[in-house]
């Protein structure tokens, strides 16, 4: 399970897998981070809590992405090595559903921006995004404005 960048028209495009759903927004956030720069160390950096909730699980991806780029704006870092979990407080966390609120919680990596070589990714999009169960676990697709 993981992610693979894809070209999308000006954009760039994340298509990621998990066995849980919280494993494949964290793939798909790695997917994120790799947008932005092609490498980074892989020790340093505080690791780092977040935290969001929406009313879908594709408004959890959005506000958990955008979060994220929040974080990277206002830490300087680069969040990689992201995990989470995705749950919904009053019902199960992976029905097929989308009634009643979801909640995400996990953590990054937050590596100093001064140490990697990034480019610029303004924007999550709710262009083609998709959130979908599987046979195996979870596929995520998201586009960024770049």
């Amino acid at each position: 399970m993981g992610y693979e960048l894809r070209e999308h028209t000006a954009d760039v495009a994340v298509a990621a897998t998990g066995e849980t759903l919280g494993a494949g927004f964290g793939a798909a956030a790695d997917g994120m981070a790799a947008a932005m720069a092609a490498t980074w160390p892989e020790t340093g950096g505080e690791r780092r809590e977040i935290a969001v909730t929406a009313e879908s699980r594709e408004a959890l991806l959005f506000d958990y992405l955008d979060r994220l780029i929040y974080e990277r704006d206002i830490r300087s870092v680069l969040p990689v090595d992201n995990t989470g979990r995705v749950e919904r407080p009053a019902d199960d966390p992976e029905s097929g559903t989308d009634e009643g609120g979801w909640a995400f919680t996990g953590t990054y990596r937050g590596v100093p921006l001064a140490a990697v070589d990034a480019r610029d990714l303004k924007a999550v999009t709710y262009a083609e995004m998709t959130v979908e169960r599987q046979d195996d676990g979870w596929q995520v697709y998201v586009v960024f404005d770049v």
